[in-house]
């Protein structure tokens, strides 16, 4: 009798063990299941532009969209005005693992690629349209494969415009309007050889220091895209805009290697996907704007004039002659290639 009520007492401790385990599994499986935000990976997306450029517009939106389609497991942050440092610094930060992402000009990798000075050829490009078939195609895929080998992986072309000159001395219709024209310059060396090609006083500055530069005398001008010219206010500090367009501003969005690795196949593609919808807003924004920008420009007082290219595209010869070694005969006949009709 004493061992059958032990037996029962001992079933009826089994089933509330049992009991207390099955309830501790219910609470506990949706904890394990659900992705928190504390096992999301986390990325920061560095660019060099201010909050209103369609830079940071469309970064934002891709970085919104990822988060979102990912249902958190990848969440982007981003952050503009150089805050974590100029491209240079970017770029170095991709290699070594300290940065995640960037929104980088395609001119900034060329001291880790020589190749990718490509991007920055003078006059290389009629129209938009020309460098997006370009860039989208045949010639951006070597250009990205390239640099993957580096450690740092391409997701899309994005753009920054066709760069225009700006200067306190004289309309600029002909080169040697040129000539003399201490114009600050971003400091890569093809930037530099165009302009000397073209008989300007190329001086290499960071972009931080432009704007007082120009203020108090020490460069008379500076070329640049029209967004950047209107955000930065360089209409306060320059009276003559010419139309130029010598180079069309690749942008590159790129993350680590080491960033792309730890993410799975499923959102690499929903990354991808994103990266390439938000190029094309950003490239449209770019064109739609730069006709608001030169009413704008021309409405705060500076004196906007066209002029005939083939003058300067005939004087810029010479660095194509000079680069061809260094970038390969098989690019340059893709330039050639993607700049016809």
């Amino acid at each position: 009798m004493l061992k059958e009520k032990r037996s029962r007492n001992y079933l009826r401790q089994c089933s509330k063990n049992l009991a207390f385990v099955i309830a501790l599994v219910l609470v506990l499986c949706p904890l394990l299941l659900t992705p928190s935000v504390a096992s999301a990976y986390k990325l920061k997306l560095g660019h060099v532009l201010p909050g209103e450029h369609s830079w940071h517009i469309c970064s934002s939106g891709f970085a919104k969209e990822v988060t979102e389609k990912t249902e958190g497991r990848v969440t982007i942050g981003v952050y503009p005005n150089a805050q974590l440092g100029n491209e240079k610094d970017m770029v170095e930060g991709l290699q070594l693992g300290t940065l995640q992402m960037g929104l980088i000009g395609g001119g900034s990798f060329q001291d880790l690629e020589s190749k990718m000075g490509i991007a920055n050829l003078p006059y290389a490009w009629a129209d938009h349209f020309h460098a997006y078939r370009a860039f989208d195609g045949e010639l951006g895929d070597k250009l990205l494969k390239l640099l993957a080998k580096k450690g740092i992986i391409g997701l899309a072309w994005w753009e920054n415009g066709f760069r225009n000159i700006t200067n306190n001395k004289r309309p600029i219709r002909t080169p040697e309007d040129l000539k003399g024209l201490k114009l600050r310059v971003t400091p890569i060396k093809m930037r530099l050889d165009t302009f000397n090609a073209l008989e300007a006083l190329p001086v290499p500055m960071p972009f931080s220091e432009l704007y007082s530069a120009l203020q108090q005398g020490v460069v008379d001008g500076q070329e640049n895209p029209l967004a950047i010219i209107y955000s930065n206010h360089f209409y306060e500090v320059q009276k003559y805009l010419s139309m130029t367009g010598h180079i069309w501003g690749s942008a590159i969005l790129v993350i680590s290697k080491g960033s792309w690795d730890k993410i799975s196949p499923e959102d690499k593609k929903i990354i991808r996907e994103a990266a390439s919808k938000w190029r094309d807003n950003q490239r449209k924004m770019v064109r739609d704007s730069a006709k608001d920008f030169m009413e704008k420009l021309k409405q705060k007082g500076m004196l906007v004039n066209s002029l005939d290219k083939a003058p300067f595209v005939k004087k810029v010869k010479p660095v194509y002659k000079e680069y061809e070694p260094i970038f390969g005969k098989d690019l340059i006949e893709l330039i050639d290639k993607y700049r016809k009709p």
